[in-house]
């Protein structure tokens, strides 16, 4: 470490050390350090091993419930956490360890960026870590926990990363800082404005939780952990809990109003269904329309993607098409199966939607969805409307299991759109237009948005009642837990980014 007064400094600003954090992110007594002896090479600088032990981070491997894993942690108090050569071979060689033995990788970050007095050097060895990144992308989890400063060249290895968790008030990322921003844009910004935790929550989406501090993110972390593989090639660790797979919930019945303008809480739906106390929500403030998230159902660790009707009607936009599409991919890497609660009326119109793209950020929701191999189940709770229907894990897409609830409209369009589209010149010459719309509208919704329209063609496998839903998902993912599913040889797709 830097010495008692920098650790002083570190403590005062709220933050833990380097080892103390690597202490309460394993298990106890399971750490085993690497490379402790590397130190500085920026000597020409006036630098040496006395003012950069080990080089300002820590690597090596532990255990989290018992699973070991890879870890690294840059420690601020000896120079700053800066990055030169040796701290970056440092981490590349402890990932690289990580490739060979299929273990998942922590990175805890604490970094004022690229260290000055080693040039080139500094800048190479970023590079040579984003490579590690890229290659570990979907074979081992990546997990990012932003604990100080993560600057410059660094923000792009927490992009690349599967999961990124920051600390509110302490951490914070950007690519220039607030003096470059006014030296370019004369803009005044402090750190937290640019690059705090609940810009990257809230805004950005590039932080997918935010912890209160260091503890906080590190207990967070580790539960995090426990619905991920070791590597793509495991699968989740499935958990015995008390939770009876056949537990019916009555309470679902009477869940979604009669009336089908007003709003409910998809995210009690999912409570409900899941193992009990095992939701653990992901991007939880960014894009809200849409709810993604990790549950356990039987105790096996399922990925859930819902519409959330109290936000925007849960419509997809662009924001909430990105954060699906991005979690469904991540799911498919570690063969984590999806699980989809559907009440969509659509994609959101408007010019500022078109003209922001909604045309390819929607196809990358698709795209997930169609690409995706693990077992897919969807319940439609309400609205299936258009294409957003075709979009969220239809049995058209190999959804390997379609359920829908007696309160499902699955259509073309709204009752109401569709009757002011076909019967615009009926109503239009209509003695009370008022009176036969509403009679034309029930008549639609009685004939066409129905889920036994949908059924009878096969699209739904069954109907069920609400309270049924968590003992049929956990049967089917019984039944698909050795599913199979390939798919035309090649290199990668081209998926619309």
């Amino acid at each position: 470490m830097g010495g008692p007064e920098r650790v002083r400094r570190q403590h005062e600003a709220g933050k833990l050390t380097a080892r103390e954090r690597l202490e309460l992110l394993l298990d106890s007594g399971t750490f085993v350090e690497l490379d402790r002896f590397v130190t500085v090479r920026g000597r020409d600088f006036g630098l040496g091993p006395a003012s950069a032990p080990a080089d300002g981070v820590i690597t090596g491997h532990g255990r989290i419930d018992g699973r070991p894993v890879a870890v690294f942690s840059q420690d601020f108090t000896v120079l700053g956490g800066s990055l030169g050569e040796a701290h970056a071979q440092k981490i590349v060689k402890v990932i690289d360890l990580a490739l060979r033995g299929g273990l998942p990788v922590i990175g805890l970050s604490d970094s004022g960026g690229a260290r000055i007095q080693e040039g080139v050097a500094a800048l190479g060895g970023y590079a040579e870590i984003f490579l590690r990144n890229t290659l570990a992308s979907g074979v081992v989890p990546q997990i990012s926990v932003i604990m100080g400063p993560c600057a410059g060249g660094a923000v792009y290895s927490t992009a690349i990363t599967d999961f990124a968790i920051m600390v509110r008030g302490t951490s914070y990322m950007y690519v220039t800082g607030p003096a470059v921003v006014k030296a370019v844009t004369r803009e005044e910004v402090t750190h937290e404005d640019l690059g705090g935790a609940d810009v990257h929550a809230v805004r950005s989406g590039v932080a997918h939780f935010v912890s209160e501090d260091d503890e906080s993110a590190l207990a967070l972390a580790r539960a995090l952990l426990g619905y991920l593989p070791q590597n793509n090639l495991e699968d989740p660790p499935r958990l015995a809990g008390g939770d009876d797979p056949q537990r019916a919930d009555p309470e679902l019945d009477a869940l979604v109003p009669d009336d089908p303008t007003r709003p409910y809480d998809m995210s009690e739906v999912v409570r409900r269904v899941a193992d009990q106390g095992s939701f653990l929500e992901v991007h939880r403030d960014f894009a809200p329309n849409l709810i993604v998230g990790f549950a356990r159902l039987g105790g096996r660790a399922v990925g859930i993607v819902a519409q959330q009707p109290q936000v925007l009607a849960g419509v997809l936009d662009i924001d909430a098409a990105t954060k699906g599409a991005r979690f469904i991919r991540c799911c498919d890497a570690f063969n984590v199966p999806l699980v989809s609660f559907v009440d969509v009326p659509g994609f959101m119109p408007g010019t500022a939607q078109e003209s922001g793209g909604i045309i390819r950020h929607g196809a990358k929701l698709l795209y997930a969805y169609c690409e995706a191999t693990v077992p897919k189940l969807a319940v439609i709770t309400r609205k299936a409307y258009g294409g957003a229907y075709d979009v969220m894990s239809s049995k058209h897409i190999r959804g390997d299991l379609n359920l829908a609830w007696p309160t499902a409209e699955i259509a073309v369009m709204g009752p109401e759109g569709a009757i002011d589209i076909i019967f615009r010149r009926e109503l239009a010459e209509a003695e009370d237009r008022d009176a036969r719309r509403r009679e034309l509208i029930a008549d639609y919704r009685q004939r066409f948005a129905t889920p036994y329209v949908a059924a009878a063609r096969g699209y739904i496998d069954d109907v069920i009642a609400p309270r049924q839903t968590r003992p049929r998902l956990i049967a089917a993912l019984e039944v698909l837990a050795g599913k199979r599913q390939g798919g035309p040889k090649r290199k990668h797709g081209n998926i619309p980014l």
